[in-house]
């Protein structure tokens, strides 16, 4: 039983607290260089399924060990190598601006095959290649005949890995946290909170790291007692789903008395009609016709299954309170509950839409 309360604030925060599922922030942790240390590797795959892995293609065990990854169920990525700014020894089929498109297709074909069962990439080093357009182009070209998406591990601020992307419709991720720069447990537990904390504040963190020793231990421990609200989860569950044509819907809530009001034989298709569809501007779910009652009387409202649609646009934030805040005080079903009184000196809670 809700109660019309005097406090208009109160009425719509208590509604939303029912409305809105509690969804815990995600935290994905991408483990690179996967293919040369087997004691270090074997150790990372006795952790969670949900930590992610990423394979060098020429490593002497990649093969071996993404069949075992994916017997798993656990996201592997090719950690492709990539040519950086600074002098240092270079893998195998390591990507460069100066290759060709087509010197660049074979070698990610390559790579593919090498790394079975791979749902993505992301770049091994890399400062010089990311952050050529050009280059990054002919990476995302062919990735985009893959279907695998890229996540960039930001090796330099000016990468331009988004922005190739972008042109060929290639899903992206982008890393926020590395947890093993310098190689000590307690270093790695530091950046680790850090990557919660970014969890907690954004919704979602990708934190990449290395087999380590070091890295190693400190996930072995810290993970067990990852905090009840972040999720520990594949790095793939962070993309964004794709875009729907699917129309912003108002949000509907059905009161008790409505659900008992028998439907006309004429109606029900309407109603079919409407849970297929979303509702127009002026449409209404179930409002039983309002009995005339004294002005200042407080009428006891019963609320059933409150459920609404977002926009195609992803939401956050304050974004999405407002959007289904807005929704609820727009809702002509409750306006006996928000309403009630002088209407005179009555504003709205939020500015109404246009």
């Amino acid at each position: 039983m809700l109660k019309h309360l005097p406090v208009r604030p109160l009425i719509v925060l208590s509604l939303l607290m029912m409305c809105l599922p509690v969804s815990a922030a995600k935290l994905a942790i991408v483990i690179d260089d996967f293919g040369y240390r087997v004691k270090e590797d074997n150790q990372i795959l006795a952790l969670s399924p949900a930590v992610t892995i990423a394979i060098l293609p020429s490593s002497p065990h990649g093969r071996e060990v993404a069949e075992k990854a994916h017997q798993q169920g656990r996201d592997i990525l090719i950690h492709m190598p990539m040519k950086p700014l600074s002098k240092q020894p270079l893998e195998k089929d390591t990507l460069a601006p100066s290759m060709s498109a087509e010197e660049i297709d074979r070698i990610i074909k390559n790579a593919i095959s090498r790394v079975p069962h791979a749902k993505g990439m992301n770049n091994h080093m890399g400062s010089e290649m990311t952050s050529n357009l050009a280059g990054m182009r002919n990476v995302m070209q062919s990735l985009s005949k893959s279907n695998l998406f890229f996540l960039d591990s930001v090796t330099i601020g000016n990468t331009q890995a988004g922005n190739a992307a972008k042109e060929y419709g290639v899903p992206t991720l982008r890393r926020h946290i590395f947890i093993d720069n310098h190689q000590s447990e307690e270093e790695t537990r530091t950046q680790l909170n850090k990557a919660v904390t970014y969890a907690r504040k954004h919704g979602n963190a990708v934190a990449i790291g290395h087999p380590h020793p070091s890295t190693v231990r400190a996930l072995q421990k810290y993970l067990v007692q990852l905090p009840a609200d972040v999720e520990l989860v594949g790095v793939s569950a962070l993309l964004s789903p794709q875009p729907t044509t699917k129309q912003p819907t108002s949000l509907r809530m059905l009161s008790e008395e409505a659900k008992k009001t028998p439907i006309q034989p004429q109606n029900k298709q309407a109603v079919q009609d409407e849970i297929k569809t979303p509702p127009t501007k002026d449409a209404t779910v179930g409002q039983p016709e309002a009995a005339s009652q004294p002005e200042n009387m407080i009428i006891p409202q019963e609320l059933g299954l409150c459920e609404f649609t977002l926009p195609s646009s992803k939401l956050q934030g304050i974004d999405f309170i407002m959007f289904v805040v807005e929704g609820i005080y727009n809702d002509k079903a409750l306006q006996p509950l928000l309403v009630q009184g002088d209407r005179t000196q009555k504003r709205p809670l939020f500015k109404q839409q246009q």
